[in-house]
């Protein structure tokens, strides 16, 4: 039992660390050219104590010179240079490829990040992606980096150091080995536990950097309920806990190098007793005994290593898997046409039999939903809350998948429309506008660029925000903090909207995207776009008297259907539900004047 256990333990460490073998096939020549020095390295060392040897040898039967001894004190000094040199080659060579299998690996997660859907961050964790963005790269840096040097050195310096003392004696090398078996049996032991305690330590980290994330995030509410004691006490528990797994971690990993040097010292030990012994008994001359105790001396090194790369490739191995379980989530929404269609997007939308539900919910969010919007025309959707009017807009945008039905875009089902094209020609302006701690002219454009002057001022004038920047102490330049911390809730939203009117979209959504500025200010908002984007299609949600009033189609959404739809003027005559939410809106409109 304990030896299948060891043989799926030994495959999932190799599986897991196969998957980098691409990044080690694009970098073979440096990796080849840095492993030969390193082995180079290795050798020249072993050839050190050969020297000494000889001149230990010439000193006992006095057959030394000064001429020889400065020979092969010269050859010593000249072995070192060169592998001073050699070893600045391959740390250069394998530490510098370890940080470029960071970096692409990095660059790779979070390209693949980007294509996953909204239900896979609804169901992950922000800290558990930093902490596998962060310290499982760390770790896996180490495993090919330090853990390859380490392997290497092992084995090369490990089987040579041997063979050079099988050459001095063959029974004494045997007796010295003989602690051998045990190290591997402990190596087994402890690899395994420091396997399982890594992966548990990893995922409270991931915990740790959740938990200090909100704490973050949340420290206004924090300071507004005065909550800042409880607040440092959860966070202190969880830190306390991933301190006493660690320590569990570093005891299984302490117990490494002790074991190591204890049987070194034990070998060492045996060798001073039997090899002095031959040495005096002339079995060996006095050279070679201070040969073999270099020899045992430099075999120190791979003993140690076999403790410390196991502790390395076991890091790097579940911090190999945990990078690769999210490569491997795949998006639930890509380009299925294989084509892209002959027309472009103008504007029209049809909505056939829509149907959705979150995975693994009973309840329907929309329900047989059906209607059509004609190019170029403003129409407006109210209802309740949770009426299922924003996740509408993620199905528009195909951030969510219909679970029945379709939606249709110039007589082509959107999901044969390529995502590129079908996201770049609708545009999103939300209730709550996520901006970045950067520049107001950053914000607005994006990563964008090609604008002229004119068009940029014509969209921060359409939402309103002209007079705004001018009064910003560094006008477009100026720095917002971190979610746009330093604008009022208003000045988020119409920064949001002027970035939705940047590049003139054929179809434009507002999902209660100024229900942060005044009526009079929406008013004056919405009079602008409808200059600006007039010929275009725009999709309002909001329950405003003065954005439902200059809708040319208004339709009213009550548990995932379309109970009533028409202009206002029909509605407020004929219709059931309208009415009494134009009654509220316009009520609420009446309070706020």
């Amino acid at each position: 039992m304990t030896r299948n256990k060891t043989i799926r333990f030994a495959h999932s460490t190799l599986r897991n660390l196969y998957s980098l073998k691409p990044y080690f096939v694009r970098h073979k020549v440096k990796i080849a050219v840095g492993l030969t020095c390193l082995l180079t390295v290795d050798l020249l060392q072993l050839f050190i104590p050969r020297i000494i040897k000889n001149a230990i040898d010439d000193l006992t039967l006095q057959t030394a010179s000064t001429k020889s001894l400065l020979e092969q004190g010269l050859i010593i000094v000249a072995i070192a240079l060169v592998v001073g040199v050699l070893r600045y080659i391959w740390r250069y060579l394998i530490f510098g490829h370890s940080r470029v299998i960071e970096r692409d690996l990095r660059y790779r997660l979070f390209e693949h990040l980007q294509k996953l859907s909204l239900n896979f961050f609804s169901r992950t964790r922000t800290g558990d992606l930093m902490a596998r963005s962060t310290n499982d790269m760390e770790a896996i840096r180490f495993a090919v980096g330090m853990g390859l040097v380490a392997v290497n050195d092992g084995i090369i310096m490990g089987v040579s150091a041997i063979a050079f003392m099988l050459y001095i004696n063959v029974k004494l090398t045997l007796i010295a080995l003989i602690p051998m078996p045990a190290i591997i049996f402990a190596s087994r032991f402890l690899t395994m536990r420091m396997h399982a305690l890594f992966q548990k330590v990893q995922e409270t980290f991931a915990e740790l950097t959740e938990r200090s994330r909100e704490s973050i995030v949340g420290i206004r509410i924090v300071q507004a309920y005065q909550l800042e004691k409880w607040e440092e006490k959860r966070l202190k528990d969880m830190g306390d806990r991933y301190i006493s797994e660690n320590i569990q971690l570093g005891r299984t990993m302490a117990m490494f190098f002790p074991m190591m040097m204890l049987f070194t010292n034990l070998s060492l030990t045996i060798v001073l007793w039997l090899g002095g012994r031959m040495t005096i008994l002339n079995g060996i001359s006095i050279g070679d005994f201070v040969a073999f105790i270099s020899y045992l001396n430099l075999l120190t090194w791979p003993m140690m290593a076999l403790g410390w790369v196991t502790n390395l490739i076991q890091r790097g191995s579940v911090s190999t898997g945990r990078i690769n379980r999210l490569l491997e989530a795949r998006p639930e929404i890509e380009d299925k046409g294989s084509h892209r269609p002959s027309t472009r997007i103008k504007g029209e939308v049809e909505v056939r039999s829509l149907s959705f539900r979150y995975p693994e919910e009973d309840r329907y969010i929309l329900r047989d939903l059906s209607f059509r919007i004609d190019p170029g025309t403003t129409v407006v959707l109210v209802g309740r809350t949770g009426a299922g009017k924003t996740t509408l807009v993620h199905l528009l945008t195909r951030l969510l998948e219909p679970s029945e039905g379709s939606i249709i875009l110039e007589n082509i089902p959107i999901h044969e429309w390529p995502l590129s094209e079908l996201r770049s020609s609708i545009a999103v302006a939300p209730q709550d506008p996520f901006l970045f701690s950067n520049t107001v002219s950053n914000n607005l454009l994006f990563g964008r660029s090609g604008y002229d002057e004119e068009w940029i001022q014509t969209c921060l004038d359409t939402a309103d925000l002209s007079n705004d920047v001018k009064e910003f102490q560094h006008g477009l330049q100026t720095m917002i903090g971190e979610k746009g911390v330093t604008l009022s809730g208003g000045q988020r939203q119409r920064l949001a909207l002027a970035r939705a009117l940047l590049d003139d979209p054929p179809i434009l959504i507002l999902d209660n995207a100024l229900s942060m500025v005044d009526a009079a200010t929406e008013r004056r908002i919405l009079d602008q776009m409808a200059i600006l984007r007039q010929g275009k299609t725009n999709i309002w949600i909001s329950h405003r008297v003065s954005t439902i009033q200059k809708a040319e189609r208004i339709f009213v959404l009550d548990e995932g259907c379309v109970i009533e739809q028409g202009t206002h003027e029909e509605l407020m005559r004929s219709g059931s539900v309208y009415p009494s939410i134009y009654q509220r809106a316009l009520l609420s409109e009446r309070l706020e004047g």
